[in-house]
């Protein structure tokens, strides 16, 4: 902040009413989550593009991979609130997209531009989330955030089921209009942050050859893991020697850079590298793991949008009460280390009940598998954010949050990718044998693989229904399996985790831009005695590098 800029008292009533904004932005983004997963049968199926529906998810993490570094360094370079209104409205507007996309193809581009609001409201929260609370309080917030998440895995599927069985699918994403505009009001109003500007040159160079190498890395495992073109195809080799290219151009760019997007410095700290490395395959197993599970209960297992939807319910209960109960006892505590082990461990043991999955599946056990699922993963999560966070300097909390979502969501990319191939030319290979053999011809079998959804399969002869449940039932247990090794590898990842004590001061506070604690509550009460609102404007900008220079 300059010199004639009003403190920010870090209250603890301006931290819960900056919470709240972090909270509407959340909730946008998980409803919709929610609401899509449980449709994506019908859509890919009105839209003609069963065979190809991997491509709806993909196209989504990979515009969130690529902006996230963007999100986090810019954040640290010129404040996160204009961030934070940027990434919901280009979210909200994308909605507007997605529900009048007439085909396939253009649902996936809007999507994908959905993906860069996306990476934005997840990042920002996270880093805001460290700039206004201390890390040792940090876990206690889990708990608002881990009901947004339990809310919207209740209501979204409600939603998305009964916009599927009643209305239209498009309703999916007209839901999000007045959701993110009140989001937004929410967001113009009451997150007041410092606002700065940037005093060295913007790494343009290092965003470029991370996008470049983000987009080759996807493209690459899509093509290898397509039946039509294979990992020797010509194409998948292209994308291959560009993806060798563009990273090494990055890591040769980013070691000369003035202040590079992701510091190599970074990895030189064992706590974020571990951490890192446990968000990567986390990433991996829980995108591979629950991005085709609605898909499996409507079609395998015969229920409905709105049903599959909530037996996705135990998973987010478990992942929600686990979260809040960790977060409290680290908060406590101040000890963390026991959480990721003892999480990753349950997450593998679902897998392995998961691998069991088949049509005859009681709707009960699943419900079962899933909540310890749930349980395992909200251990993980974001105990290891929060432990990256704490292990880097105050002035790169947003780098470091960023680059450690970033290689999570490279692994749930990579996830989606190769898994989600693995269950699609398996199931599309079924459904070919299933119409095939029910007297298709070629061209009519491949043509009815591609356009099944829950609505025509309740209306085939029973002898079909029946083979193509047990073609998505055939298609997907087998996935968990592949899942699991690279969950050992975390495993062991986590068991290398090293405890420090978490830091007493927040991100702002630590960096010179706001006063918190005992300190800022009792600024606040002088100013309300003299009839000064307590509660300040947002800061100035900086007039210059003075700014960075403020006092601690």
């Amino acid at each position: 902040m300059n010199a004639t800029a009003a403190p920010l008292l870090l209250t603890r009533r301006r931290i819960w009413i900056i919470f709240s904004a972090l909270l509407a932005g959340m909730f946008l983004s998980s409803l919709d989550q929610t609401i899509v997963s449980t449709a994506m049968p019908t859509i890919v199926g009105q839209l003609g593009g069963v065979d190809h529906q991997v491509w709806i998810t993909t196209a989504y993490l990979l515009a969130t991979t690529i902006v996230m570094p963007i999100y986090g360094k810019l954040g640290d370079i010129i404040g996160r609130r204009r961030l934070f209104l940027v990434a919901i409205a280009l979210f909200t507007l994308a909605s507007v997209g997605c529900a009048f996309a007439g085909d396939f193809w253009t649902f996936v581009v809007f999507r994908a531009i959905q993906g860069l609001g996306g990476g934005g409201l997840m990042i920002l929260s996270q880093a805001i989330i460290a700039d206004v609370v201390p890390a040792d309080e940090r876990g206690k917030y889990m708990g608002p955030l881990g009901a947004v998440f339990g809310i919207s895995a209740v209501l979204g599927p409600l939603l998305g089921g009964y916009f599927v069985d009643h209305l239209t699918w498009h309703w999916a994403f007209y839901i999000n209009i007045p959701v993110g505009i009140a989001a937004f009001a929410v967001g113009l109003f009451a997150l007041r942050l410092p606002a700065k500007r940037a005093t060295r040159r913007i790494d343009v160079l290092g965003v470029v050859l991370l996008s470049a190498a983000t987009t080759c890395l996807i493209f690459f495992t899509d093509f290898g893991a397509d039946a039509d073109h294979g990992w020797t195809s010509p194409t998948t080799l292209a994308w291959g020697a560009g993806l060798v290219l563009a990273a090494s151009a990055f890591v040769l760019a980013e070691s000369r850079a003035e202040d590079p997007i992701i510091p190599l410095s970074l990895f030189r700290n064992r706590l974020f590298v571990l951490t890192t490395g446990i968000g990567f395959v986390l990433g991996l197993g829980m995108f591979a793991a629950i991005g085709f599970m609605p898909t499996f209960l409507q079609m395998a297992s015969g229920t409905s949008a709105a049903q599959s939807g909530l037996l996705m319910i135990p998973m987010m209960a478990g992942m929600m009460g686990s979260s809040i109960v960790s977060g409290i006892l680290v908060s406590r505590s101040g000890r963390y280390k026991a959480y990721p082990i003892a999480g990753i461990a349950i997450v593998i043991l679902s897998l392995l009940a998961m691998t069991t999955l088949a049509a005859t599946t009681p709707i009960w056990l699943i419900c079962a598998f899933l909540a310890v699922f749930g349980i395992g993963l909200g251990l993980v999560m974001q105990i290891i954010v929060l432990v990256a966070q704490n292990a880097v300097p105050a002035d790169t909390i947003g780098t470091a949050t960023s680059t450690n979502n970033y290689f999570r969501e490279v692994g749930a990319s990579l996830g989606t990718a190769v898994f989600g191939a693995l269950f699609t030319t398996r199931l599309t290979e079924r459904l070919l044998e299933v119409f095939s053999g029910a007297g298709a011809d070629a061209a009519d079998a491949q043509a009815s693989a591609s356009s099944i959804d829950p609505q025509t399969l309740a209306n085939l002869p029973e002898p079909v229904r029946e083979g193509i449940v047990g073609a998505y039932a055939d298609a997907l247990a087998p996935v968990f399996w592949y899942v699991i090794p690279f969950m050992a590898v975390g495993l062991v990842l986590a068991l290398f985790i090293r405890e420090i004590p978490l830091k007493s001061e927040s991100g702002l506070v630590a960096r010179g831009e706001a006063i918190g604690g005992e300190e800022a509550e009792r600024l606040a009460a002088e100013l309300e005695g003299r009839g000064t609102p307590a509660t300040v404007e947002e800061p100035s900008e900086p007039a210059g590098p003075s700014a960075q220079a403020a006092p601690r």
